[in-house]
């Protein structure tokens, strides 16, 4: 027992704060799957915070508002150093009122100065209505949250993780942020208005999970990145991204042990069909030449005809860009254009060289995708692959036609290779497109049968001779065609080489393009 009362007072009220609020709510959590705060923190730092700031916040209304309802902080995660910041649920289920909007600031300000990633465990109904003068549009209020997270866009990594239904200002740091997981058994919820609110302005009825639970986010708004089962798969799951992730963008990504692949590269040609129309799984050629283990897959339910993911060739961390025949034919529709952008915006960021891996017929047509705006957001994919400065490799798999060899970085692109394999095409439109689009006419004047069919097929023969990859890399529009049962060493190589790649992008304030 320390001697002087001033030490016992400090060390009581540091207790009871980290208590966080009343005993009924924390007794609550366990019928939510939830655990207490200060539990969730041990399953990312189990040695503890490195230090905590704003605990004694509210010390004089400690019993209700411990800490004012957010813990902030830094601490080890894994080997890397990062802050946290974290809702008390215990404390008015969460909210955010002027202290704990002060230590969240303090955070994300104290993240950017020391170029340290932060990390958000969010569980939060919002704002506290009740308390919202002093916080709410002050020049230092809730607001500055927003204006923090784009500043710290692009310089440090910013990780979310939700817990709960988090509504209006709580929804907002998910988006902003750079990866977002969202837990399943806790109830995780992320909208702009509650269920209550949409019912009051729209007179819809709709339950919190339907309205922008985790299934919603994963696969039609693509708002979440990862969907995680419970708190303890959320927490080895980010501890499992940051290992390829730099501290900040002034830093290279970790490197680490080269592994085999996981499937046999010598494998690679018989699993892509030589029809270029026939579907297949881009995974496996995926699995051919990544490290064993090492994918992480963003946003696999979300436009799934188009795939991204983090991996390791050789070691070296990787993001990975590929056309999914398996969906959708491998198209591109406005929705993979805004996950394509997204993730290659991420990955240049952070230092993560791409490599794309080709196989689309290029972008959707049709009235639907026109209302859709294809060409807007499809310009986004575009203007992300265009700007992106880190090293850049695209590999014709099987077909790259229309605008897809743009979006898929072809050698208009600055790419650092253009590889291709076997068999591969790059065209204007596919063969049959493009016989119907010049020759309709002829073809329809010879009576159908025999004879015609052998007019289109002497066709179809004649175009794929003039986009055959073998054309390609004479007219030098490919750098190089790779046997696939020695792409894995090719792209390994290559990227060693290129690892020290400096490119400056003309000088301006950003571009106009989002």
């Amino acid at each position: 027992m320390p001697a002087d009362p001033r030490e016992q007072r400090i060390l009581d009220d540091t207790a009871k704060a980290q208590k966080g609020g009343p005993e009924k709510y924390r007794e609550k959590l366990a019928t939510e799957s939830k655990l207490f705060v200060r539990d969730r923190l041990k399953l990312y730092f189990p040695e503890g915070l490195a230090f905590e700031d704003g605990l004694l916040a509210n010390w004089h209304k400690v019993d209700e508002l411990a800490a004012d309802g957010m813990v902030t902080g830094a601490g080890d995660l894994e080997g890397r150093k990062v802050f946290v910041i974290a809702n008390d649920y215990t404390v008015k289920a969460g909210s955010m009122a002027e202290k704990g909007v002060e230590k969240f600031l303090r955070a994300q300000e104290r993240a950017l100065k020391t170029r340290t990633p932060i990390l958000y465990l969010i569980d939060s109904s919002g704002g506290r209505i009740t308390d919202q003068a002093g916080f709410f549009a002050n020049r230092h209020g809730i607001g500055r949250y927003f204006y923090n997270h784009s500043i710290m866009s692009g310089v440090v990594p910013q990780v979310c993780v939700m817990y709960g239904p988090c509504v209006a200002g709580a929804a907002y740091t998910p988006v902003f942020c750079d990866f977002v997981f969202m837990v399943r058994d806790t109830g995780s919820a992320m909208v702009i208005a509650s269920p209550r609110m949409v019912e009051m302005v729209t007179g819809e009825k709709i339950s919190m999970q339907d309205l922008g639970g985790p299934d919603m986010h994963a696969r039609e708004s693509g708002s979440c990145d990862v969907v995680v089962q419970d708190e303890e798969e959320a927490a080895l799951m980010v501890k499992r991204l940051m290992t390829y992730l730099p501290q900040s963008c002034y830093h290279q990504p970790p490197r680490y042990q080269p592994a085999p692949p996981a499937r046999d590269p010598a494998t690679l040609m018989g699993l892509i069909p030589e029809d270029p129309n026939k579907a297949f799984d881009m995974h496996g050629v995926i699995e051919g030449i990544i490290d064993e283990g090492s994918w992480f897959e963003l946003k696999p339910d979300y436009a799934p005809e188009l795939i991204t993911g983090l991996a390791r060739i050789d070691g070296r961390v990787v993001g990975i860009v590929a056309n999914n025949s398996a969906h959708k034919a491998g198209a591109i529709f406005p929705e993979s254009s805004d996950k394509a952008a997204h993730f290659i915006w991420r990955c240049d960021s952070f230092n993560i060289p791409l490599v794309y891996l080709s196989d689309t017929p290029g972008f959707m047509v049709g009235p639907d995708m026109e209302r859709k705006a294809v060409l807007m957001r499809g310009r986004k994919f575009i203007y992300a692959t265009s700007m992106a400065t880190v090293p850049k490799f695209c590999v014709v798999v099987r077909k790259a036609y229309g605008a897809g060899i743009y979006a898929m970085c072809g050698p208009a692109f600055e790419p650092e290779s253009t590889l291709a394999l076997p068999g591969a095409e790059i065209a204007i439109m596919g063969p049959e497109a493009a016989i119907n689009a010049v020759y309709q006419n002829k073809i329809l004047a010879i009576p159908d049968g025999p004879e015609r069919k052998a007019f289109v097929e002497k066709l179809r023969a004649d175009y794929r001779k003039d986009i055959d990859v073998h054309v390609m890399a004479d007219d030098q529009v490919v750098d190089h065609v790779v046997p696939p049962s020695q792409l894995r060493e090719e792209l390994a190589r290559r990227l060693a080489f290129f690892e020290g790649k400096d490119e400056t992008l003309p000088g301006k304030k950003h571009g106009a393009i989002l």
